[in-house]
């Protein structure tokens, strides 16, 4: 049985999209082999989807002082603590794709403090963390635990931005009843 791209709000016709966004969708589709469920539920508002992966590529995608794994990260950790079944599935495979480690997003999802990661990633998790659930309590404290781990200013800046954005995604996600693709479980599951 095929699952519902979301249980709340149609999802577009590709054919009844705007070129661009068209366009996009199947370049996804076209690399990974299937149109990951967030495109087609985003599609429904054109210039939303548009702005939303404007931000999405500027953060994940940039050259930065945190590996792509390391971004990955934060989004499973913040994600599972948002309670967003969908970012904890799609994003826990590209974490796992791009730490080439089958195990860490599983580790992170439930519960960071104790995965197999280093105490840099601990500090930025911990940082991101804050930034998700309680970000007015971040204080100079905070940056300061960071700095103790080399993180720079606009790393820190990337974690928040990150964390922040992803908030954003979760309830998004959770009020549209976005599901994840089936294809999401398996992937980076098997060393290679």
């Amino acid at each position: 049985m095929t699952q519902p791209t979301a249980k709340r709000f149609p999802t577009p016709a590709l054919d009844r999209l705007p070129e661009d966004i068209r366009t996009r969708i199947l370049e996804v589709q076209e690399k990974s082999g299937f149109v990951p469920n967030v495109f087609l539920t985003l599609a429904y508002r054109p210039d939303e989807f548009r702005a939303f992966f404007a931000y999405h590529d500027a953060l994940m995608e940039k050259d930065s002082g945190l590996s792509k794994a390391e971004r990955e990260m934060i989004v499973v950790a913040t994600s599972a603590a948002n309670q967003c079944q969908y970012c904890v599935i799609a994003h826990g495979a590209i974490l796992r794709i791009r730490a080439k480690n089958p195990e860490i997003a599983d580790q992170i999802a439930v519960n960071y403090r104790k995965a197999d990661i280093t105490p840099r990633q601990r500090a930025m998790l911990d940082f991101a963390m804050k930034v998700s659930r309680a970000a007015e309590e971040v204080a100079e404290a905070d940056f300061a635990a960071l700095a103790v781990h080399g993180f720079s200013d606009d790393d820190v800046w990337d974690i928040a931005a990150v964390a922040a954005f992803f908030a954003l995604s979760n309830r998004l996600a959770n009020v549209t009843g976005m599901r994840p693709n089936a294809e999401f479980y398996m992937l980076g599951r098997q060393p290679k």
